[in-house]
């Protein structure tokens, strides 16, 4: 049965994701779609605006056979580690593709500076150069790559495209890539006339204005409930006030550390926060993902013991998807759960806290945890 994988976060599952489904399903028709979706935390350092489970269920209603979760301890942190955990989960299952939103739409370029990343011994010297010029380091990588291959890349589904293309060759995996053009700028935050970012429809719900051109009709029942980072700054304002070393979390260095505790004394928002910490070495998502790790206590410690993919969750199938699964399972290397027990690989175990801190205003997902799932659509 063929398979083809396909990796998002759906924050929120928008006009542009219907149409790379369609795209997707227009080339292997017969194809099972494999997802591997972010939980309740996203890469970019945010929060699901609604919960996995909604989210499953707007994949599987639009052309998803099978979702996946993919731990926080990956779905949180750098390109890179994002990147290999989804693509080593697609592999798990069995997956011969994986086709991804590219902006550049240009495979062989994306694979070339893949390779040189991996083989290229001048180019960890020439970032170094770059980055004492000043440069935060993905601007840094660019210049480095931009000489030594000609070829410049720095919109983040190409960056993200050549992170996956860089765990399938260093793994020795048998996926094979292919691109589908993207069709909006990720950056902006305005909402166009069809296609928009999940950016500019973040935005859009923060000040109160109509999505319902921008997503498919029936999600929008699930915009009564939706939160953003915001909501949790009293939490994060304690954390950083009475811990007495933040460089103990993952992704907060030291210099930085002592910044949060300078400045968290003299803001009223995450915003104010944030934009008054952000510099050229600190980007704004930068920021924003340590802030995600201090509030959900993701340690240096805890990253160091999640270095690999210890199990595959399955969060929703339909009948194809149920099929699929059937037919690989007997030679899956990983444990398969599809409901949590009692006893919980140490993994799940810290998912199912970082659960509980998202839902600290809602108080509903707890039990979704333990009840039985997966979802499961006829």
């Amino acid at each position: 049965m063929e398979s083809v994988g396909i990796i998002a976060e759906y924050n929120p599952f928008h006009n542009g994701h219907l149409y790379h489904l369609e795209q997707v399903k227009k080339k292997y028709p017969n194809a099972v779609i494999v997802l591997v979706m972010s939980g309740n935390f996203m890469q970019r350092g945010d929060v699901a605006i609604f919960d996995k489970w909604k989210r499953t269920k707007m994949a599987l209603s639009h052309g998803v056979d099978l979702v996946i979760e993919l731990p926080f301890p990956f779905a949180t942190q750098s390109a890179d580690f994002f990147a290999d955990g989804a693509i080593t989960l697609l592999e798990e299952c069995k997956v011969s593709k994986v086709i991804f939103g590219s902006e550049s739409n240009q495979i062989q370029d994306l694979e070339t500076i893949a390779k040189t990343q991996i083989e290229n011994k001048e180019l960890d010297s020439l970032v170094q150069v770059y980055s004492k010029l000043g440069n935060n380091y993905p601007t840094a990588l660019s210049l480095a790559l931009l000489d030594l291959t000609g070829k410049k890349i720095e919109t983040p589904n190409d960056l993200l495209g050549v992170s996956y293309l860089k765990s399938i060759y260093q793994n020795q995996y048998q996926i094979q890539a292919e691109t589908i053009q993207r069709t909006n700028d990720y950056h902006n935050k305005e909402l166009e006339k069809s296609i928009s970012s999940a950016t500019a429809i973040r935005e859009a719900l923060k000040e109160k204005k109509s999505i319902e051109n921008q997503v498919p009709k029936d999600t929008l029942l699930y915009y009564e409930d939706f939160h953003f980072l915001e909501e949790y700054f009293p939490i994060l304002k304690y954390l950083i006030l009475t811990e007495k070393d933040l460089s103990i979390y993952q992704t907060v260095d030291s210099d930085i550390a002592s910044t949060f505790q300078e400045h968290i004394l003299h803001v009223n928002s995450l915003e104010e926060l944030i934009t008054s910490i952000k510099s050229k070495r600190y980007a704004y998502n930068k920021i924003k993902r340590m802030l995600i790790h201090i509030l959900c206590r993701f340690t240096k410690e805890k990253a160091n013991l999640f270095q690999k993919i210890s199990y595959i969750r399955i969060l929703g199938m339909n009948e194809k998807g149920r099929k699929y699964l059937h037919s690989i399972k007997k030679d899956l290397s990983l444990p398969l759960i599809s409901k949590i027990s009692k006893e919980k690989d140490p993994m799940l175990e810290y998912e199912i806290e970082t659960t509980q801190i998202y839902d600290l205003f809602q108080n509903q997902l707890q039990k979704k945890e333990y009840d039985s799932f997966p979802i499961i659509i006829k």
